[in-house]
């Protein structure tokens, strides 16, 4: 048992600490890769999308329909799928408009503006809403992991890669502020702490009570609340790098190796 929780929360800590790659690129490397970006962003949407229609919505599907029968299952799935996406949304909602952190950063702008202590503010802000929105992905890396390893591991790095330029978006205005590069990296990684503590919530509250049935509402939760961050966070961030045909080659490719990626593991 304890290996089954061990793996999955390991891979939530890897997904959220990723942030500390965007804050460590936005430090160290002279100019932003743009086309990299645009495409790895473009990439982990793609894999979200086809794992949340074609394996979690399935799979929460066939676990609620055994459980309630066909009709009322299907039922539950899509209520389910949408309470998710209601739930991120909400969360969404709460986050300032003016400190948003999907708004495209590029290593550039560390050496573009002086040191600005009003910038702060905006640093700090844009750490507590990353760590918002990273709370219920890592409940939805923790769950999918515990069900299906495979499909943890591919969530995990898709969340990971999204994960980078919130980083950077931490990194840039708390270095303004304070030119102290070891405290913008600090912040940043603490942002994507809340994705290891959402798990230890999941784990917490949700495992002593874990049936087929919530196993079921779960996945499609977590198939909304990943649906939601494709189409809010990850595409119109990736196409604000300004490259729209390489996110999109990303989304396509991304969903070409998930279904390569099943289509091995079911033989």
């Amino acid at each position: 048992m304890t290996s089954n929780v061990l793996i999955p929360f390991l891979l939530t800590c890897g997904a959220g600490l990723a942030t500390g790659i965007g804050s460590a690129i936005a430090f160290f490397a002279r100019s932003t890769n743009k086309r990299l970006l645009s495409f790895s962003l473009g990439l982990s949407g793609g894999v979200m999308i086809y794992v949340s229609f074609v394996e979690l919505f399935r799979q929460a599907g066939i676990a609620l329909a055994s459980a309630w029968g066909e009709r009322l299952g299907m039922t539950f799935t899509a209520v389910c799928f949408f309470a998710g996406i209601l739930l991120i949304g909400i969360i969404d909602r709460l986050v300032p408009s003016v400190e948003n952190p999907h708004e495209a950063h590029r290593v550039e702008e560390m050496k573009a503006r002086p040191h600005n202590p009003k910038l702060m503010r905006m640093g700090l802000l844009t750490a507590l809403a990353i760590g918002i929105h990273n709370f219920p992905e890592g409940i939805a890396t923790f769950a999918t992991a515990v069900d299906d390893r495979t499909l943890g591991i591919a969530i995990a790095v898709a969340i990971a890669i999204h994960n980078i330029p919130e980083g950077i978006a931490v990194s840039v205005p708390i270095f303004y502020a304070t030119g102290d590069r070891k405290r913008a990296f600090r912040l940043s990684v603490l942002s994507g702490l809340a994705e290891p503590v959402g798990a230890l919530l999941a784990w917490a509250v949700l495992m002593p009570f874990m049936s087929p049935t919530l196993m079921g509402c779960l996945l499609a939760g977590v198939a909304g609340i990943m649906v939601f961050i494709s189409i809010d966070e990850l595409l119109p961030a990736a196409r604000e790098y300004g490259h729209a045909h390489v996110s999109i080659y990303g989304v396509v490719s991304g969903m070409a190796l998930m279904a390569v990626s099943l289509l091995m593991l079911a033989k």
